[in-house]
């Protein structure tokens, strides 16, 4: 008798603890996505006015929150290989945009502070690439 309360208990114990991680989980996954939106949106916003070391930093702690929190292992090599050829392509693009008349100016600083959105992620993920690569 005793032993089956003993084991009830520990299976409810490991219920609750599985559902306490689950929860945090999801907890960490919806500050990474709200991380991310929100990065996206100061960033293409910021854009259209000057920067200010403020803005920088929010952009750049925003985009570490991003590479901590939402990129998982397996999504790891995608994400590289896109913000790596979307620093690539936006380098030689501003040369391209600053062209355009009128908007051509507004489109290479959106441009400038998404970038400085996506690089602190760009950097965080592969650090951890680099680990897992010399962990194994």
């Amino acid at each position: 008798m005793v032993s089956k309360r003993k084991q009830r208990k520990e299976k409810t114990e490991q219920r609750m603890e599985v559902q306490t991680m689950e929860n945090k989980h999801t907890l960490v996954q919806k500050i990474g996505s709200w991380s991310f939106l929100v990065g996206i949106v100061i960033a293409m916003a910021a854009g259209f006015w000057e920067l200010n070391a403020l803005i920088v930093s929010v952009l750049i702690v925003l985009g570490m929150i991003v590479g901590f929190l939402n990129v998982t292992g397996e999504e790891t090599t995608p994400f590289l290989l896109a913000t790596v050829s979307l620093v690539i392509v936006a380098a030689i693009g501003q040369g391209v945009l600053g062209q355009v008349s009128d908007i051509g100016p507004k489109l290479q600083h959106v441009l400038a502070t998404f970038i400085t959105f996506i690089i602190p992620a760009t950097i965080i993920v592969a650090c951890k690439a680099i680990y897992s690569l010399a962990a194994d």
